[in-house]
């Protein structure tokens, strides 16, 4: 009994044992394991969680955006695959979050659609006066008001002759002796014809064998009556004009063109119009003249076509809106692109151009030149090819991350600097503060006579030497600072020495933003009331802004649009 008793112990206690042995195991490898995959996941998470629509978000932890919501991405995925570091990364959501479009650009016939405004005129070729062919007094007329319709051969007036009564009298004369003298008779009646009188008129007067005291004007042009400018009782001499008289079976249809829109308006274009006196009704003309000429108060010129006016319908006057479909083909250094696409900044015009074959959406910004808007579209002479994909919709968005960023954007030039020597460097470093000086001075209300003088002998140091590769460019840009110089230095008033300080400004300004200074920081300010609200720029070592174009009278007009860190140009927030 007391075996078997002991036997069971035995085996409990050695169940006991294994028991422990193993769990103590299996709670190792579990802690191990737990270990490894901790120390995994830990060692690959990010330290900073950013999104891709607002980078300025920068979080400790992944989550959501607080501005949009989209989910946080690794802050240095950011620019993950990414060769060109000033390229701006954005996921497809991101791109549909914003609403962002592409499309690939390309040079083809464009068309554009100009609507224009005008009027209705009488053809001046159709004018015509009605005139006294003989002196007289006007004793009766038979048209007595504008707009009245005259026709060819119709009496228009009758008026008293004397000197016609003698002519009728030499008439009488000679046919009782045209057998003797018929070229006497001849003349006679050829008188009365060059005064316009008929040959029925004049047989008349022959037959009834008497003078006619009154004669009757005919006219000799049919239309309507513009202007009356006789009446009853004038005495008239011969050649007066009676009446002016036009024909509207024919009309002009005048537009106005601005002159930014004439290189699209050529003779034979299609025009459709519209006059409020036929509403619904759509009428087709050709332009069939240019105007040589431009409006000096409207800026336009006259394009004009010619309308056949059936039954008279519309009047001379009427106000009409008209539609021209223009051509213009691009050439193959040409492209269009939609006005959406392009930011304009007043002195810079971007587009956003998609780089190819990016795993991540990549976009970079690129200067563009305008050239004439077609309808919704631009034409590009410079600055992109056919062939490559740009946003259209959606570019503001992608120019704000890029700004956000740090990135080139429409505001920050992000200029690539070129690389020059140490001494170089401090030798145009001298030509900023020599240029400072020059700022003080006009800040004080003083012609910079020294300080020009100082200006110019540190622009005479410089030694092109140091710009290595890039000397062309420095030569142009100091014959444009010694120019400049020289100007301000031959001016006697401040008005002048300002306006030229404005031009010393913009070269100081392009070699800052090109080559590197040894200064910390230098700031571009930029007054928008300068030189009759056209604005002026200036580079300043301090932020405050004292305003050399002003001086006392608006010491502070103006704001800090850049600042240059170590010559390299941020946006200032």
């Amino acid at each position: 009994m007391k075996n078997i008793f002991s036997t069971k112990i035995a085996q409990l206690a050695l169940i006991l044992v294994v028991g422990l042995v193993l769990g103590w195991g299996f709670r190792a490898m579990t802690s191990a394991d737990t270990d490894t995959h901790a120390h995994e996941q830990g060692e690959g998470l990010p330290s900073i969680w950013t999104c891709s629509m607002h980078p300025q978000i920068r979080l400790p932890e992944a989550g959501d955006c607080p501005i949009c919501g989209m989910d946080l991405i690794p802050a240095d995925q950011e620019s993950a695959g990414s060769s060109n570091p000033q390229a701006l990364q954005m996921t497809e959501e991101a791109m549909a979050l914003a609403q962002v479009q592409t499309l690939v650009v390309g040079g083809a016939q464009t068309k554009k659609e100009l609507l224009l405004s005008g009027k209705l005129q009488a053809d001046e070729r159709e004018n015509a006066s009605l005139t006294a062919k003989f002196p007289g007094r006007i004793e009766k007329l038979f048209i007595t008001f504008t707009g009245e319709q005259v026709k060819a051969g119709q009496r228009i007036a009758t008026v008293y002759s004397p000197e016609l009564l003698t002519a009728q009298k030499e008439l009488l004369e000679a046919a009782k002796t045209k057998a003797s003298f018929p070229q006497l008779y001849q003349a006679s009646k050829d008188k009365l014809s060059f005064w316009k009188l008929s040959a029925a008129q004049i047989a008349e007067i022959e037959r009834s064998g008497q003078v006619k005291e009154r004669i009757d004007i005919l006219a000799d042009q049919s239309g309507v009556v513009l202007q009356k400018n006789v009446s009853v009782g004038d005495y008239v001499s011969m050649g007066s004009v009676l009446f002016t008289v036009t024909n509207l079976n024919s009309l002009w249809l005048l537009l106005d063109v601005y002159e930014t829109d004439l290189p699209f308006v050529a003779i034979g274009d299609d025009i459709q119009f519209t006059v409020a006196g036929r509403p619904g009704e759509t009428l087709n003309a050709k332009v069939t003249f240019l105007d040589p000429l431009i409006n000096a108060n409207t800026r336009a010129a006259s394009v004009r076509a010619e309308i056949r006016n059936v039954g008279n319908a519309l009047k001379p006057e009427m106000f009409v809106t008209a539609r021209i479909q223009t051509k213009n083909k691009a050439s193959s250094a040409e492209v269009t692109v939609p006005r959406t696409a392009v930011l304009w900044s007043g002195k810079r015009s971007i587009v956003y151009v998609k780089v190819p074959n990016a795993t991540i959406p990549e976009f970079i910004l690129r200067e563009v030149t305008l050239g004439n808007r077609l309808g919704e579209n631009y034409q590009i002479t410079a600055g992109l090819q056919a062939g490559e994909e740009i946003v259209s919709y959606g570019a503001f968005a992608l120019d704000a991350s890029s700004q956000l960023s740090g990135k080139p954007s429409l505001l920050n030039r992000g200029t690539q600097q070129v690389e020059v020597s140490a001494a170089f460097s401090q030798q145009l470093t001298a030509v900023v503060e020599s240029y400072f000086l020059i700022k003080n001075n006009l800040v004080k209300d003083q012609l910079p006579t020294k300080a020009v003088q100082t200006l110019a002998q540190a622009l005479v140091k410089v030694s092109a030497d140091g710009t290595g590769k890039d000397n062309v460019k420095w030569e142009k840009i100091k014959s444009g600072l010694s120019d400049a110089t020289a100007k301000i230095k031959g001016s006697k008033d401040l008005a002048s020495a300002r306006t030229h300080f404005s031009s010393l400004s913009t070269q100081v300004i392009q070699f800052t933003e090109t080559y590197k200074l040894t200064k910390a920081a230098v700031y571009q300010d930029y007054c928008p009331m300068a030189f009759n609200n056209k604005g002026g720029y200036w580079l300043s070592e301090t932020k405050e802004i004292t305003n050399p174009y002003f001086g006392a009278s608006m010491l502070t007009c103006g704001e800090v649009k850049q600042t240059y860190l170590n010559s390299l140009p941020n946006l200032t927030p």
